[in-house]
């Protein structure tokens, strides 16, 4: 969601603000600010809507030969609209204290009032400017850092916060609940609540932690503002490479990350499969009960999970939206297992998921980022090998989610002697093979150009599907709303004559998944329903008949999987593909789909 940007150094410090901003617009913003410390003076400057961070930053100094603070942001609206007033930083009544936030401070309407008693008058109608105005107000008694340690005591909620006040040399933050990283090159540091912002500068990034408070001028100290004492903490060295996050020479980063797919679903397989004698040692007992939370693409990626594991381990698994589970005083079983899926692994539904869940049960995440939050608080943790997603529908980490959840699924099987070790050879083999058959579908886009000009001008769609290819049709009807902002619900295909068919006419597109399965015949039924109420039927499907030809008015069609489980890698890469071209032909914005965020790190 919002995001967080500091620098304290030397250099050419408004092209490094400028490229860190411009990192972060992928999360989604609709304002964007920055402050710095000019000779002691606070400078604050912010603006409305996205893009145009280079203007925003023409009054920060081009290049400074000593050191200068300077905190920035990107505002992702929570509570109060989008204007000027709202944006961040946010200041205190005397104009001397300049504060960024990410997360939520739920106890900030009586925080509110108690100030405003003492004479605090404020200018928006965010919980962030309390936490200045608190700071202001703790100031009056001790010195300001005193007076930062104890005013984040008084918060709740969540928060990664950056503060600078006048006359001081240096930025203060802190962390609970929200990420924060710094990173450091020589005697200049770099602070951020996004690695991919500040690893152009530096490799070597320090992770900070819940309840850390740190101070940064020419050096860096940290404490616990919980326990009132030091803490130590180390930079440690990032692969170099790994966030990359250029586009190359594709149009979007939506259409890279969908072409990016077959090498990062094999990147994703293959490093799990290496270290499968690991994982079987710390995977210690089989469960006798899987539980999956996520949220949004996370959660369709469980529900695929889910048919695997029950069809293969006889286990019962349940999948859970994250948001609900949490506070849902959820029943634990003493052999269950939680299994947590989080692109980010800073999802703030999943991660208090995760902390409810870890009271009682054991915890395995499936993340994409290291040393992220979810991880952190779990058991065992299975990485997916997605690289950087920079659009904010989920592609590649969403096929390598099932990818994780199928290596979950062979490394159970291999521990309750249902399948034999020297069959994952094979099942390696086949991974792959379906990894490239995904590249032929890149071949059919002329074809699916055709069928987006025919959805373009709809204002609803339907996704049907059965079996396994149920969640398929939920996540293609997800990426249609998120981008082209058509409404599209996906349904189980059989559930479509218990209400939606009432909405079926001329006017409707159905898009079917109908593969090779005992469902086949299932399908072509409920498509039968559906040509019969004069309904618009677009069909993704890996065999051709009769009935498929004459029922459906567009077929695309994929190669087939023998292995059933790997099918939904192929079946939902044309539905990615029809929501991006269909957004493209209506002109919105791919990448930033408008009111989303990449990262929801608020409830």
């Amino acid at each position: 969601m919002c995001g967080i940007l500091g620098f304290s150094g030397k250099g050419p410090v408004r092209k490094i603000i400028s490229r860190g901003l411009k990192a972060l617009e992928y999360r989604g913003y609709d304002s964007c600010g920055y402050a710095f410390l000019s000779e002691g003076v606070v400078c604050v400057n912010k603006k409305t809507g996205k893009g145009g961070t280079d203007e925003l930053v023409s009054e920060i100094p081009e290049y400074s030969d000593r050191r200068i603070c300077v905190i920035s942001h990107t505002r992702w609206a929570t509570h109060g609209k989008v204007c000027l007033e709202n944006a961040h930083p946010h200041r205190d009544c005397k104009n001397e204290i300049a504060l960024v936030h990410n997360g939520i401070i739920e106890n900030y309407a009586r925080l509110k009032k108690e100030l405003e008693q003492k004479g605090h008058i404020f200018s928006s109608d965010t919980d962030t400017e309390v936490i200045a105005h608190l700071f202001e107000e703790e100031a009056k008694k001790m010195p300001f850092r005193k007076a930062v340690l104890k005013s984040l005591n008084k918060l709740d909620g969540t928060f990664a916060l950056l503060v600078l006040r006048k006359g001081c040399s240096e930025i203060i933050g802190a962390r609970k609940g929200s990420p924060l990283f710094a990173g450091v090159k020589g005697k200049d540091f770099f602070i951020s609540s996004d690695i991919n912002s500040i690893v152009n500068y530096t490799d070597e990034i320090m992770f900070l932690e819940d309840g850390d408070m740190f101070a940064i001028g020419d050096e860096m100290e940290i404490l616990d503002f919980v326990k009132k004492e030091s803490v130590k903490r180390s930079f440690s060295r990032i692969k170099s490479g790994v966030q990359s996050t250029a586009m190359g020479n594709f149009e979007s980063y939506m259409q890279k990350e969908i072409f990016e797919q077959p090498a990062a679903l094999v990147s994703t397989f293959n490093s799990l499969c290496k270290e499968l004698a690991r994982y079987m040692e710390i995977v210690d007992t089989v469960p006798g009960r899987i539980t999956i939370v996520g949220c949004g693409s996370s959660w369709h990626a469980g529900l695929i999970g889910e048919y695997m594991m029950e069809k293969l381990l006889r286990i019962p698994v349940e999948v859970e939206y994250a948001s609900e589970f949490r506070y849902r005083n959820p029943v634990f079983l003493p052999d269950d297992l939680v299994v947590s899926i989080s692109q980010s692994g800073e999802t703030a539904d999943t991660l208090g998921a995760v902390k409810e869940a870890k009271k009682k049960a054991k915890l395995l995440s499936i993340c994409n980022v290291h040393n992220s939050s979810i991880p952190g608080e779990s058991n065992y943790a299975l990485y997916t090998q997605a690289g950087p997603e920079i659009g904010v529908a989920s592609t590649k980490a969403f096929t390598a989610q099932i990818a994780a959840l199928y290596f979950l699924n062979l490394l159970l099987a291999l521990k309750m002697g249902l399948i034999k070790e020297y069959s994952l050879e094979k099942k390696i083999e086949e991974f792959s093979a379906t990894a490239k058959k995904i590249r032929c579908i890149f071949s059919m886009l002329p074809d699916m150009e055709k069928i987006a000009d025919k959805l373009k001008d709809k204002s609803n769609a339907l996704f049907l599907g059965r079996g396994i290819h149920f969640p398929v049709a939920l996540e293609g009807a997800l990426k249609m709303k998120e981008v082209s902002y058509i409404h599209a619900e996906g349904y189980p295909a059989a559930e479509m004559k218990h209400g939606p068919i009432a909405l079926i006419d001329e006017n409707m597109p159905v898009v079917f998944i109908s593969v090779r399965d005992r469902f086949s015949m299932k399908v072509i039924s409920n498509m039968r329903e559906v040509k019969a109420r004069g309904g618009c039927i677009i069909t993704v499907s890996d065999y051709i008949d009769d009935d498929i030809l004459n029922i459906s008015d567009e077929i695309i069609n994929i190669p087939e999987a023998e292995n059933e489980y790997l099918k939904p890698l192929l079946t939902v890469i044309p539905l990615q593909l029809l929501a991006y071209l269909t957004a493209l032909k209506r002109d919105c914005d791919v990448d930033k789909p408008r009111n989303l965020a990449k990262c929801v790190t608020v409830e």
